[in-house]
């Protein structure tokens, strides 16, 4: 919905600028969703919730800023020159249920033509078209004040009257959009006396429409029960705004006022003279009970603050009318406007003091809780993890519990848990894996012009373990675009395995363990070859690599994206690691290498396993420093360069011992089928 700041100026003397006013009524709960066009030109995009109809336009909202920056709110009193006489046109209402108030005037030796430049360039800022002055005056008032009105050619009502009943089986109605529509029994229209002239709270009649040779015009304005209004938008796919309105609940008090306005409309630009009063049919009262407040009320759920005057301020401001009671307390009795239909209770009382005060102004504080507070036991973990994904450059996110049968056959092979009763079929099971919902906050952001994203999740996933669900804790993170930022000292470079590998190691680094290994057993939705299961201590808790390409072609991913799951629960058996202070040797270290010829199916993993079951204590790493392949090696072989460290704590090494350690890892080596270059 579009409104004008402009517009809003004429009811409440603003000197906020228009972004300011967005954000301010935004803060307040009507929602501001943008802002476009230059001055007087300016629109605001409006997301207005369903129980707040009477914001559904300019006077609405403007009575919401009257009350944010305590200003005087302009009345719209409509000025009319003194009717001529004239018998009360006749209103018969057959259903008073389903319209308990109607309200009609009439004008005579009107003139129909074009409106006012104002008035069209208002309705167009809101995308509404110009028709005539007759009837751009009802969209006028509908914009202005939220009532919809309708307009008739007064000597096209056969009959000389208006009934409100319940259509015919069958009867024929051609609505103002040129469609004949067949009504049923269930529908409410407005009739004379031979035939429907209008679907009541939806849409008027093509037969009495105003058209440049209208000269008598009859104004309605009239109170519909909004679930007969929603039906027949429904029945008849006529979704208006009128209906939309009418659907949420209108203001019962305002159809003299409305009528008034668009009278007064009509008399300004098109001339013409009233004849008679209104004629106001109201077959029974719609009064909303009023309700009672405590200020011990408002300051149990709100605290200290605000204090009873700027409460009664803020109410007052918003229409509400209160009356103390007698007492120690402060109570109140509040009369409830007719245009908030929505406000039944005292707890709605409080919200609209809240809101208006301002959530932001509140201090933050905790429930009060008598029982003991314990810390969960993961609860350090958790921390060290987040605070060391967040060091690594990752953004923290949280996605749905919900995934689709697809992306649970994609992304696991266990049983899942299906929803009794899902959303829609991208969210009918319990995720049995976090990475559906990592690639799709992947690609939001690069569906966005963000080239380079880092982000992970933790959270629970699910899946059944006999006739139970087990739930788990993992956390992923994925990340896509370049590894480093470029600029003058260093170029881009595209992410790649090992930038994931050392993220993965990072993380696990603050957790005991004696071993840290990889292996290629990843999942199918990994690419085979740049991908790697991760074992801690032999047992696996994760597994990361590059998305496969057929799975990043289904999602439309157009540049490589790399995901890392690591399994908590496993991860969390190993205790977090001990900073231990060791001072730095006194004595050198001695570093010898190793040129070595493997066939390529002997992996470095491997290699250094074999390394690491001589169990050699003095030995403090073993690396590889260079990689060669092709020339005189042959296919299928490759070179490796390895550089093993000794040092101890406690003497100089002596040079037969380094032998010694040397010839074990040469043996090692060679057992692995390994042949050392000359």
């Amino acid at each position: 919905m579009k409104l004008s700041p402009q517009w809003l100026r004429d009811f409440v003397p603003l000197t906020v600028e228009d972004r300011q006013l967005a954000d301010d009524l935004t803060s307040a709960g009507i929602t501001v969703e943008g802002v476009s066009g230059p001055g007087e030109s300016a629109v605001f995009e409006m997301e207005i919730t369903t129980n707040r109809p009477d914001a559904m336009n300019h006077y609405g909202v403007a009575r919401e800023a009257s009350a944010i920056y305590d200003l005087p709110l302009a009345t719209i009193a409509p000025k009319l020159p003194a009717a001529l006489p004239a018998a009360p046109f006749p209103i018969q209402i057959d259903e008073p249920q389903l319209c308990p108030r109607f309200t009609a005037r009439v004008i005579r030796n009107v003139s129909v033509k074009a409106s006012p430049e104002e008035i069209v360039q208002r309705l167009a800022l809101l995308d509404q078209r110009a028709i005539n002055n007759a009837v751009d005056a009802t969209n006028y008032v509908l914009w202005e004040t939220g009532k919809p009105t309708h307009v008739y050619d007064l000597d096209l009502i056969e009959g000389g009257k208006l009934i409100i009943r319940k259509a015919r089986e069958g009867e024929k109605l051609k609505t103002l959009d040129g469609v004949e529509r067949t009504l049923s029994s269930s529908d409410l229209v407005v009739a004379d006396a031979v035939k429907a002239v209008g679907l009541a709270g939806v849409m008027g009649g093509y037969d009495t429409m105003i058209t440049e040779k209208t000269r008598n015009v009859l104004i309605e304005s009239a109170w519909w029960d909004p679930v007969v209004v929603r039906r027949m938008s429904r029945r008849h796919v006529l979704h208006t705004d009128a209906s939309h309105r009418f659907e949420r609940g209108a203001d019962f008090e305002s159809t003299v006022p409305s009528c008034n306005r668009v009278a007064e409309m009509i008399l300004a630009s098109g001339g013409g003279e009233l004849h008679g009063h209104a004629v106001d049919v109201i077959v029974h009262k719609l009064d909303l009970a009023p309700v009672a407040l405590r200020m011990s009320e408002v300051h149990r759920f709100l605290g200290d603050k605000p204090e009873t005057g700027e409460a009664v301020r803020i109410l007052k401001k918003l229409g509400f009318d209160l009356l103390p009671e007698p007492g120690e307390d402060a109570e109140f009795t509040v009369h409830i406007p007719s245009w908030r239909m929505d406000v039944e209770r005292e707890i709605d009382l409080i919200e609209e003091i809240a809101r208006l005060y301002g959530y932001n102004q509140f201090p933050n504080t905790l429930p009060a809780f008598s029982g003991a507070v314990t810390e969960s036991p993961e609860a350090a973990k958790d921390a060290k993890l987040r605070a060391s994904l967040l060091a690594l450059g990752y953004n923290e996110t949280v996605s749905l519990s919900f995934i689709s049968h697809d992306d649970a056959e994609t992304c696991c092979d266990k049983p899942v848990i299906e929803l009794a009763n899902p959303l829609s079929e991208e969210a009918s099971i319990m995720r049995t894996s976090v990475v559906p919902g990592m690639l799709n906050m992947l690609a939001y952001n690069l569906n966005r012009g963000l080239d380079n994203v880092r982000l992970f999740e933790a959270g629970a996933v699910w899946h059944l373990a006999g006739d139970k669900a087990a739930e788990i804790k993992h956390v992923c993170f994925g990340s896509t675009g370049s590894a480093v930022e470029p600029g003058v000292h260093q170029a881009a470079r595209p992410l790649s395995f090992f930038d994931l590998k050392g993220d993965v190691e990072t993380l696990l680094a603050a957790f005991e363990h004696k071993t840290l290994h990889f292996d290629a057993q990843a999942a199918d939705y990994y690419h085979p070859g740049r991908s790697a299961r991760v074992l801690l201590d032999g047992a696996p808790v994760g597994q990361f690599g590059q998305l496969h390409p057929d799975v990043a072609a289904k999602r439309k991913l157009k540049q490589d994206v790399w995901i890392a799951e690591i399994y908590l629960d496993a991860l969390y058996a190993h205790g977090l690691r001990q900073v231990r202070y060791e001072p730095l040797p006194k004595y050198p270290a001695v570093e010898r290498d190793f040129s070595f010829v493997f066939a390529d199916t002997v992996v470095f993993e491997k290699i250094s396993q074999a390394v690491s079951n001589l169990d050699l204590a003095e030995m403090r790493s073993f690396t590889p420093a260079e990689i060669f392949r092709g020339g005189k090696l042959g296919e299928g072989k490759y070179s490796i360069l390895l550089r093993a460290k000794f040092q101890s704590s406690e003497r100089t090494l002596r040079e037969e011992e380094v032998a010694q350690w040397s010839a074990q890892i040469m043996k090692a080596l060679e057992g692995l089928g390994g042949t050392l270059r000359g």
